[in-house]
């Protein structure tokens, strides 16, 4: 009877040693992926800001050499200040009116099928693709928005959009909500979708206002998802390089020249590796911070997480 209690005892013991690894097994080829594409690269980003760079063959060590120089160059500061305007006048502009086509749809109007799927196609067009789309809708005297709308209202007579500073920025916004704003939409309506229908006839029933309706209950049930959707949006608008680099390439001048598209000119106009590197490396530890800013806002103040 021992021998059998014992016996049981232990294969019990590995079914619990089973159980606990397989989630770790589940996860360890995502996570090996992971390592591969994105940990080591980064180690070695980070080893290189340290060092000297001649082309591509790392030099000696430098030690904070590369960020003195980087924390010192009034231009990657400006392409912070760049990048930090498309977000915070981009992402709300998004998030607005997502939440706007997403309240509409909502609403179970006439033909909702095949208004959804026409309504992502800019957010599944590649960048490039919304980059050419609008290089030929914005062209000088000949696109067709710059012919019958600039052109024709006085806005902006005699010159590409992209050759006026505030223009081309303001296009680059405009054309980052026109391709994400479905995002922000498709997003919120699967939220509202899935919210519980007993609250809403509870407030009914106690003759709430439709304002009312919507702040006290579709807000407050659907802010863990918007914060969700923002931080994404910041995060991707934060690496925007394609729309720019191909628009714009960062001018005229360095008006629409974005933190991505100053790493690869440091690497690619100008071997300057050391020092793309410690932008990186410094970019990454700002957004890393603010992302848990963020995160810890929303958690405290709005219960979001």
């Amino acid at each position: 009877m021992a021998i059998g209690a014992a016996a049981a005892e232990a294969i019990t013991r590995r079914e619990q040693v089973r159980e606990g690894l397989y989630p770790y097994l589940l996860i360890l080829p995502a996570m090996a992926t992971l390592v591969a594409v994105a940990l080591i690269p980064f180690l070695y980003t980070v080893t290189l800001s340290f060092r000297t760079m001649s082309f591509t063959t790392p030099g000696p060590f430098a030690g904070l050499e590369n960020y003195a120089r980087l924390l010192g160059d009034h231009l990657f500061w400006n392409t912070m200040a760049v990048t930090g305007l498309i977000i915070a006048t981009a992402v709300p502009l998004e998030f607005l009116a997502g939440l706007g086509i997403a309240l509409l749809l909502h609403q179970r109007i006439y033909g909702r099928p095949v208004l959804l799927p026409i309504l992502f196609i800019p957010t599944i067009l590649a960048p490039v693709v919304v980059a050419i789309i609008w290089k030929i809708m914005l062209a000088g005297s000949w696109g067709f928005l710059t012919y019958n709308v600039l052109d024709r209202f006085g806005l902006l007579q005699g010159t590409s959009v992209f050759s006026s500073p505030t223009w081309a920025l303001v296009a680059l916004v405009l054309i980052d909500v026109w391709e994400w704003t479905p995002f922000m939409a498709l997003g919120l309506f699967a939220g509202l979708q899935s919210l519980p229908v007993n609250p809403y006839v509870a407030a009914a029933v106690d003759g709430a206002s439709p304002w009312q309706t919507f702040w006290r209950l579709t807000w407050s049930m659907l802010t863990p998802l918007m914060c969700v959707l923002v931080l994404l949006r910041m995060i991707d608008a934060f690496k925007i390089f394609d729309t720019v680099f191909l628009l714009t390439g960062g001018g005229p001048g360095v008006a629409t020249e974005t933190v991505s598209l100053y790493v690869y000119k440091r690497v690619f106009d100008f071997w300057d590796l050391g020092k793309a590197s410690a932008s990186a490396v410094i970019v990454f530890l700002l957004f890393f911070t603010f992302a848990n800013v963020f995160y810890q806002v929303a958690k405290r103040w709005l219960r979001a997480f």
